[in-house]
């Protein structure tokens, strides 16, 4: 348990970034469901608007620290290849 009034302060900081950062990434998370939807449903243009919708907010998790920016890279190119095979 913190003792001292630094370490008290640190904790209260710790709980309010915790439940901005929750609220972020589910709305991330929603985005991507949104984009995983569409693909699965076989329709390429709701799912290249969804993914354009999408990718903004997966780089703004990048910039406010909740995703690495390769992982984000990575389910962004994973995404983009599996809506340009709907329409092969």
């Amino acid at each position: 348990m913190a003792n001292s009034p630094q370490a008290k302060k640190r904790a209260r900081q710790i709980e309010r970034r915790t439940e901005v950062n929750k609220a972020r990434r589910s709305r991330i998370r929603t985005y991507l469901r949104k984009v995983e939807e569409a693909i699965v449903g076989g329709d390429q243009a709701v799912a290249q608007e969804a993914f354009k919708s999408a990718q903004p907010e997966l780089m703004r998790g990048v910039t406010k620290g909740i995703y690495h920016k390769n992982t984000v890279a990575r389910k962004l190119s994973r995404l983009s290849k599996r809506i340009k095979a709907l329409a092969a």
